[in-house]
């Protein structure tokens, strides 16, 4: 209920993102380790963004490495973080920016937004608690402007665009955010 007043909106709408993000499972998985999907695609970019050229270890890391997006590689759960620390073998800082952490999912890369200097601190406070990552969760909306709208007005459409991406209707988020907020609301 704090995090739906620090955000001004309504509970039920935040807790619709969380299940949508985590179909409900929280932030941990049952070891202990937090949720988290490594994306290849995005490995692919942050190598680039720090002056690595990722074609040199693509052959060699195929499932963690590629220039566009797909799911084929994707393990879920813990299966993840084997990919995560494949990853890390080739650049620690680029392959914890490229995987969406917590209950929330949020993206690595996004660290500074969600009040963070570095992607090392945004990954340990992900490890560390739910609160810490509902917290991460309302920095990063409120530095936001046209997410934080969207999701007080409850806008699903252009929420799912802003946080997920211009490709969210494939997997149907606005859909998924809409039907999960009407089963909370309805409680």
């Amino acid at each position: 209920r704090l995090a739906a007043l620090l955000l001004d909106c309504e509970t039920a709408a935040l807790k619709s993102v969380q299940k949508v993000e985590t179909a409900g499972r929280g932030g941990f998985l049952a070891a202990g380790k937090p949720q988290l999907l490594f994306e290849g695609h995005i490995f692919w970019r942050q190598l680039q963004l720090r002056k690595i050229d990722p074609a040199k270890y693509q052959a060699a890391n195929a499932s963690i490495l590629y220039p566009k997006w797909t799911k084929t590689h994707y393990k879920g759960g813990i299966g993840e973080y084997a990919r995560l620390e494949q990853a890390r073998k080739i650049n620690a800082d680029a392959a914890n920016a490229s995987a969406s952490w917590g209950m929330f999912q949020i993206m690595g890369f996004q660290y500074q937004l969600c009040g963070f200097k570095t992607v090392a601190q945004f990954v340990s406070a992900m490890c560390q608690s739910e609160r810490s990552q509902l917290l991460a969760f309302c920095r990063f909306i409120t530095k936001n402007p046209q997410m934080h709208a969207a999701l007080q007005a409850k806008k699903w459409a252009t929420f799912a665009r802003l946080y997920n991406g211009s490709e969210y209707a494939k997997n149907q988020y606005d859909t998924k955010l809409l039907n999960a907020y009407k089963a909370y609301a309805a409680k």
